[in-house]
């Protein structure tokens, strides 16, 4: 690890997870070490695939979206990567469940932390805003996050839980396997290169091209929200 990212012990080694103490959270297994090793590796292996499996859906100057389908569920895993102007504590910090996501991320309306395992492990509720005039409604997910040491950075983690709690006013969308790798860069550890992997199920009666264009456009925007936000901090 780098040393000048001064990340606490619990996070410097990629291979220490939360705790093995029993837990009872709905959705959850028991064994939420073996869980939280699972979700970290299913998320190393889409890094690893191969770029020319990945088909561009949008690109910007700063930020290039690609996609493919998913092997989990009958839509697509997204791929989006673009360089931040800051550093990695700094990057993830805004961007895993906490106090800043909600001031700067457009998108999200709220944002609940269910349980705190570790200092990086937790089961989030959060909701998200209707997009496209409404055709995608207002969105709720319950999420079990994790944040771990990855190579020279951080990786942060994610995946929807079944919930049975449900409010009326939302659709219960579900996060397949999801997460964000940021790593500074070999010529400036000052800027980080984050790259995120994104499979969501919005649920509901949606035509295919509208969750294409909404997710395309989430994640380009998700960059230009968070750069703002660091530029602000």
């Amino acid at each position: 690890m780098n040393p000048d990212l001064d990340l606490p012990q619990l996070l410097a080694d990629p291979n220490l997870g939360p705790s093995n103490r029993k837990i009872k959270m709905e959705g959850l297994p028991n064994d939420v070490a073996s869980f939280s090793i699972k979700l970290k590796n299913t998320l190393i292996q889409y890094h690893n695939i191969e770029d020319d499996k990945w088909r561009v859906a949008k690109k910007t100057k700063d930020v290039t979206v690609w996609r493919k389908p998913s092997e989990e569920f009958n839509g697509y895993l997204y791929k989006v990567q673009g360089v931040i102007d800051d550093i990695v504590n700094s990057v993830i910090d805004h961007i895993r469940p906490g106090p800043w996501r909600l001031d700067w991320d457009r998108l999200m309306t709220s944002l609940d932390i269910l349980e705190h395992f570790e200092e990086n492990c937790c089961v989030m509720r959060y909701t998200t805003a209707g997009q496209l005039w409404n055709i995608i409604s207002p969105r709720e997910f319950v999420d079990f996050s994790y944040t771990v040491g990855y190579e020279e950075g951080l990786l942060s983690c994610g995946v929807s839980l079944d919930w049975s709690e449900t409010r009326p006013e939302f659709v219960r969308g579900y996060n397949h396997p999801c997460g964000w790798f940021c790593v500074p860069l070999k010529d400036n550890p000052n800027q980080s290169l984050l790259t995120g992997y994104i499979q969501t199920d919005l649920r509901g009666i949606i035509p295919q091209s509208a969750v294409d264009t909404a997710m395309a456009s989430t994640l380009t925007n998700f960059y230009g929200d968070l750069r703002k936000a660091l530029q602000n901090v």
